[in-house]
């Protein structure tokens, strides 16, 4: 079925109309809008290039490579495939059996849940995961809720596949985390199209925080038991294993409903935890009504997740990098008290629990109704580079700040001194309550 017209879901501006005289993006595509972490990045790059340094902290990806023991596997089969034992070509669809069973291992070790490695489908990234799922999940037309502020591109994906997406707004109150009572208020927005789908993300992008495993719960089962009709639980997971707190983040699957409800669909990757965000690999753990579906989406649009980087994630999955990988979350939790200390010192009173991932969010409205100048004058002042919250929250970004803590202490020591030595050149505005 077609997508409605654009002008149906929310979009933060009509894209110009088409011009019939001359070739042209369409309409959908046009409503896509542009992530702003890319201009930040384009701008310390620049700022690079001319000689001045840069503290990074605008980018969520780890500042270190996989750990040695996937780089000699990856090379491994690349010599294997020099010598003409394999040609590294075509997988089945839905990954190879290797990668499948040791994803579906990890669920029964980390979470004590049995996992059938043929629910498991290996995709390119999680951005791969999250397009088939909602291609198969979802309808034109139907209401997808999410919570506000959350990672760009779940909106952005949704809308472009003719979606409406129902924002949840979220604060420090409920921890940056939508709960059952807010859903049921999304839900009543318009009585007569009940909610089909409700995104959740713990630990979180941009804000860091951590749902309960009562908490997640309590989502999972509002899906799987609202009067209105079911709706599908689709899980982001990609920051498990990089937590802070005594609790460990939760899996959907978990949920003693689980197994008999089939609303969740689990999504994670191998790029925050294990490092290997160029790879582009991930997977999801998908419900048995979405298993067929799926797999035909997957065969149509991208046929498989790249073959060497399936080799790679194999090795990532194994013991040996265990002590590596857990050596770069310590590092992370020395990131983070770093900020949690220091921020306030430089007038960032306002911050997110951070319990996991690897991110701070921080209210700036008392420093500016303009959150991406401010980030500009930041960067300018002082090389610190960080990202405004207009990608995370269309209507209240331009009040937050995201601080992204995956690189060296070094770094995250470095970008609060500057922010406290040059504070009364960067805090530069008169905000009126």
């Amino acid at each position: 079925r077609l997508p409605p017209p654009l002008r149906q879901t929310r979009v933060m501006s009509s894209p110009p109309p088409r011009d019939a005289s001359r070739i042209s993006a369409s309409v959908r595509a046009s409503g896509v809008p542009a992530f702003r972490v890319m201009e930040v990045m384009k701008a310390a790059h620049d700022r690079e290039r001319d000689g001045k340094n840069v503290l990074h902290m605008e980018v969520g990806q780890p500042s270190v490579g996989p750990p040695t023991f996937v780089l000699d596997a990856a090379h491994a089969a690349l010599d294997q495939c020099a010598r003409g034992e394999t040609t590294l070509g075509y997988t089945v669809a839905d990954g190879t059996d290797e990668l499948r069973g040791k994803v579906a291992e990890s669920y029964r070790t980390r979470y004590g849940v049995d996992v059938d490695p043929t629910h498991v489908m290996v995709t390119t990234g999680s951005s791969a995961a999250f397009v088939l799922a909602f291609l198969a999940a979802f309808d034109a037309g139907d209401r997808v809720a999410i919570a506000q502020p959350g990672y760009p591109c779940y909106r952005n994906i949704l809308e472009a596949l003719g979606v409406e997406v129902v924002p949840v707004p979220v604060d420090a109150t409920t921890n940056f985390q939508p709960t059952p009572g807010l859903l049921d208020l999304a839900e009543k927005e318009n009585p007569t199209k009940p909610i089909k789908g409700v995104i959740v993300a713990s630990p979180s992008n941009p804000t860091g925080t951590v749902l309960t495993s009562r908490e997640l719960f309590a989502l999972h089962d509002w899906c799987a038991t609202k009067p209105s009709g079911k709706a599908f639980f689709v899980s982001d997971e990609i920051y498990h294993q990089i937590e802070y707190g005594t609790e460990r983040a939760a899996s959907a699957l978990e949920a003693p409903a689980a197994k008999e409800a089939q609303v969740a669909i689990v999504i994670n990757s191998f790029s925050k935890y294990h490092c290997l965000t160029g790879w582009r690999v991930g997977w999801c753990i998908v419900p048995d009504g979405l298993r067929n579906s799926m797999t035909a989406l997957q065969q149509n649009l991208f046929i498989n997740a790249p073959h060497i980087s399936q080799v790679a994630a194999c090795a990532a999955l194994h013991k040996e990098c265990a002590e590596t990988l857990n050596s770069h979350v310590e590092r992370y939790r020395e990131n983070r008290k770093v900020l949690l200390e220091g921020l306030p010192k430089a007038g960032f009173t306002k911050l997110s629990s951070a319990g996991g991932a690897y991110y701070v969010y921080a209210d700036v409205s008392h420093f500016t109704k303009d959150s991406v100048a401010l980030c500009a004058r930041i960067l300018h002042v002082t090389g610190v580079a960080i990202v405004p919250g207009v990608d995370f929250d269309r209507e209240r970004g331009h009040q937050h700040v995201r601080f992204s803590f995956c690189g060296s202490l070094e770094t995250a020591t470095g970008a609060v001194a500057k922010l406290v030595a040059h504070r009364k050149e960067w805090d530069v505005e008169t905000v009126e309550e």
